[in-house]
């Protein structure tokens, strides 16, 4: 791990700040790009996305994709919390912090939206960002892929339903320009972007090259999280500033939500004998929320300044820190959760499986 890596945490707290402040002093020029957008994708965010998320996808050898099926129990578990267990979980939390607990200190006409925003934040998984925190709890990139992809196909019959049942609607608008634009700007052109690139410098210098390139361009990666960050804090920076207690008990039950389906999902892997390059990415994927998708619905349900929108935003500002912090909490346990004798066992049978194949074919 380089230096840049091991202080990541002291540079976020740094972007968040600055973000804030940015935000606050220019918040013209943070207007504009936030105006920058295609169905409430923004387009800054989205480039800096891809520049994230490429270089594992250069990782990913296509033919190695059917051996997928061997890692079932983590399919199974991400399955499992995505969608039984998440949109559940934070409709209770949602009901109790904000409804009960915090609703004297909460204004009393947007208590309803507040907790529509966070179901809604909560009813689909990421679709981006999660590439980025599987590579740096070096997960499997296959299973992530794969994972996501099958996500994504779920989501379309599967959103609309969860969230009409949550929050007693009789019918649903799905924004549907930004869930397809979503997965058509953060899966299929970074995929062929990447395979593009990964059989370009496999042909011109084999796997000795593509590991250069992959050393080379790694740090463009963590550069282009904190940039995002900046801009997603200088966005709300006003926000911010205007309204912090509001926020800052809006994003308690997101938190608990993160920590309660990551962890879960995590020990359930562990429980099950889940290689953990699989039990990382499978925690991440299932703690994460689909922020595009969740502010749009917000928006075309609720209005651009409902509670509803207000709560996804929280989200949106805590994501990044938080997983971050769960990357770290799954790195740091790798020795105990690989201490369990189903795990060792599975762990020994996936090294196995890999020897003889070099990390870029």
């Amino acid at each position: 791990m380089s230096s840049f890596e091991r202080y990541l945490t002291l540079w976020v707290a740094a972007c968040i700040v600055v973000g804030i402040g940015l935000g606050h002093v220019f918040p013209g020029t943070f207007r504009l790009i936030g105006s920058a957008e295609i169905a409430r994708v923004n387009r800054p965010v989205a480039a800096l996305i891809w520049l994230m998320i490429i270089p594992m996808l250069m990782k990913i050898d296509f033919a190695a994709l059917r051996q997928v099926g061997r890692h079932w129990r983590g399919i199974g578990v991400t399955l499992f919390v995505n969608w039984a267990v998440k949109p559940f979980s934070m409709a209770l939390l949602g009901w109790f912090f904000i409804g009960y607990l915090f609703r004297p200190y909460l204004p009393a006409a947007q208590i309803d939206s507040y907790i529509a925003g966070l179901i809604l934040l909560a009813a689909a998984p990421c679709t981006a960002m999660v590439f980025v925190w599987s590579n740096l709890c070096e997960g499997e990139p296959h299973f992530t892929l794969s994972q996501v992809a099958l996500n994504d196909a779920i989501m379309v019959v599967a959103f609309a339903p969860i969230v009409a049942l949550l929050l007693g609607l009789s019918s649903i608008l799905v924004p549907w320009d930004t869930l397809l634009l979503s997965v058509g700007l953060y899966i299929v052109v970074p995929v062929l972007i990447a395979q593009g690139a990964r059989r370009l410098l496999l042909a011109n210098g084999g796997p000795e090259r593509l590991a250069a390139t992959l050393r080379r361009i790694g740090p463009a990666s963590l550069v282009a999280l904190l940039v995002t960050l900046v801009l997603l804090f200088g966005f709300q920076g006003e926000q911010i500033l205007r309204q912090p207690l509001v926020i800052a008990l809006l994003a308690v039950p997101i938190l608990i939500q993160v920590y309660f389906n990551s962890g879960l999902a995590y020990l359930l892997n562990r429980a099950t004998g889940e290689a953990h390059c699989v039990a990382g990415p499978s925690a991440l994927i299932g703690a994460s929320n689909f922020f595009e998708l969740a502010v749009a619905a917000a928006i075309s349900l609720f209005g651009f300044e409902s509670g509803a929108a207000l709560a996804t935003v929280v989200g949106v500002l805590i994501e990044v820190p938080v997983m971050l912090s769960v990357v770290k909490i799954v790195n740091g346990s790798r020795g105990w959760y690989e201490r369990g004798m189903p795990v060792a066992n599975r762990a020994s049978a996936v090294q196995n499986s890999s020897l003889g194949k070099g990390d870029a074919r």
